[in-house]
Order: structure tokens, then C-alpha cells, then sequence
């Protein structure tokens, strides 16, 4: 049992890594939780800290995991729809403890994996709806931007969608980061690759087109690839032609190739829209 704020709650077991651990790697600093007087499942995370340094084409990125800037987004973000909720404390020995609601509901990545039918198909019956829902959780990003905050860590298994609204919530936000270029950079290229899974029903990767696209595959050059993930196509109209280039152009702005780069999260937004405007006239 952790006491925390005068209020009990008893642990279940601790948190794992999800797709980016090895082997499930556990988080022993993120406990699942029963909250002895509510009854309710928390999520508490404890105080843990590390750094590491990172490189996106010539920019460097340096990164640590910050309990200080999660508590600031958990109170500058408090009863926004799109984010976690939840509260933080310091202890006695000035620890920052955060305890979280459950968000009930799948991943996004889960949502796009069960999408049975084939791309086209997907492409013109389901996208749409789901970037509506996208669009709404990046204009979230936008507002947090304004608030002087970043997420520092955007991925898709870090949107839940939220099974009583349909809406997806942004949650782990205890990264931060520092770098010499524009301040949201990596908050964008984040945004890019999970707009870039959602229009390609799945990441679209070297490996899978050299087994199933060889034709696709010849065609490809390293401008078409992602500028973060080498394995990774941005040019998705290579691969699946029906993509209209109002689409395509905003993947490319995350492309080895590209010459023009996002500056702000309301410009990707506006270009996405004109896209979803153009397939509400089809």
C-alpha cells in the first residue's frame, strides 16, 4: 500500500514498456493501482529519472524524464477532454508522485491493426472519421503548445481512445526535451509519424514492400523515406496511388527529402483540413 496525500492505494503490479521495451521491459515506477476509498483503478507513478541524447538528421535532441513538467501539463491541462487526468504531490523527501486516472479504452494503434479490410477500401470508408478524431487531438497539442508546454514523447500507443467519448486522449507526458531549433520540432515529427501509421493503415516499411511491393520498392528513393525512422515510407503515394498529393505533400514535410519543415502545429493542422474538405466533396 502507497499513502499518498492521506489517501491509500493499494498495487496491483507495475507498468511495461509496451512496443518500445525489450521484452515488455517493466516500468517499476509506474504502478497500477486500487484506490482503498473510491474503489476506482489508478495509475500512481513514482519519481524516476534518466537522459539520453538523440539526432534527427543533423538536429540533436537532448531528453529527460521530468515528474515536475508532467505535474505542470496535469494542471495547466486539467478537465481538458483529449489529455489524462490526474494530480501530482511532493513527499517528504520531495519526490513528485503523480496519481492518474485510468483511461478506458484501446490504443490507436490497436484501432488501425483490427481495421480488417484492404487499404483502398480503409482509405475512402474509415480514414476520414478517424481523422476527424485526429485532428481534434492535434489541435489538443496546438493548445498545449500555447501553454507553453510540450508532450515529449508523441506516439501512437500513447493516444488511448477514450471508450465512453471516442475521443483520443494524449497520455505520458514526462518527457522533456532541449534543442537548438524550433522548440516543438520533435512534438511535429512525432505528429508525422503518427499521421503517417494512420494514413498507411500501419507503418509502411522497406522490409514489408521488399516481401510483397518489389515493383514499389525500385522506386523509392531516400527522399521518400521517413526522416526519423529509416525503415519507414513517408512517399505513401509510391505505394498506394489513390492518395491525393493534398495528403501526400503533408507526409513528405517529414520525409528525408523535404526542403520545408512545419514550424507550428496549427499549419499541419490546416493542411491536414484541406485534405478532409477535399473527401467531403467526393
Amino acid at each position: 500500500v502507497i499513502r499518498i496525500a492521506g489517501n491509500d492505494y493499494l498495487v496491483l503490479g507495475h507498468g511495461r514498456e509496451g512496443r518500445f521495451g525489450m521484452d515488455e521491459e517493466p516500468k517499476f515506477w509506474v504502478k497500477s493501482a486500487f484506490d482503498l476509498t473510491t474503489g476506482e483503478r489508478k495509475i500512481v507513478k513514482l519519481e524516476f529519472h534518466e537522459a539520453f541524447t538523440s539526432r534527427i538528421g543533423e538536429v540533436v535532441f537532448h531528453y529527460h524524464r521530468n515528474p515536475e513538467k508532467e505535474s505542470a501539463i496535469l494542471s495547466t491541462m486539467w478537465g481538458h477532454p483529449n489529455f489524462m487526468q490526474g494530480y501530482a504531490v511532493t513527499d517528504e523527501k520531495g519526490n513528485v508522485l503523480r496519481v492518474l486516472d485510468l483511461v478506458e479504452g484501446g490504443t490507436l494503434s490497436s484501432l488501425i491493426s483490427r481495421a480488417g479490410e484492404d487499404h483502398e477500401t480503409y482509405f475512402y470508408t474509415r480514414l476520414p472519421e478517424i481523422l476527424d478524431r485526429l485532428i481534434e487531438a492535434y489541435e489538443a497539442i496546438g493548445f498545449l503548445h500555447d501553454c507553453r508546454e510540450l508532450h515529449g514523447d508523441i506516439r501512437r500507443d500513447h493516444i488511448l481512445i477514450d471508450r465512453s467519448t471516442g475521443r483520443f486522449v494524449w497520455i505520458d507526458f514526462d518527457y522533456a526535451y532541449q534543442t537548438e531549433i524550433n522548440p516543438v520540432g520533435f512534438d511535429l515529427y512525432g505528429l508525422g509519424n503518427v499521421l503517417s501509421y494512420v494514413v498507411g493503415k500501419g507503418d509502411v516499411t522497406i522490409q514489408d514492400l521488399r516481401e510483397k511491393r518489389a515493383d514499389v520498392l525500385d522506386s523509392l528513393t531516400d527522399n521518400d523515406i521517413n526522416i526519423v525512422w529509416a525503415n519507414r515510407v513517408m512517399n505513401l503515394a509510391k505505394v498506394f496511388p489513390y492518395i491525393p498529393d493534398s495528403l501526400n505533400n503533408v507526409l513528405m514535410h517529414f520525409a528525408r527529402g523535404a526542403e520545408i519543415f512545419y514550424d507550428s502545429v496549427t499549419e499541419l493542422i490546416n493542411d491536414i483540413k484541406m485534405f478532409r474538405d477535399m473527401m467531403c466533396k467526393l
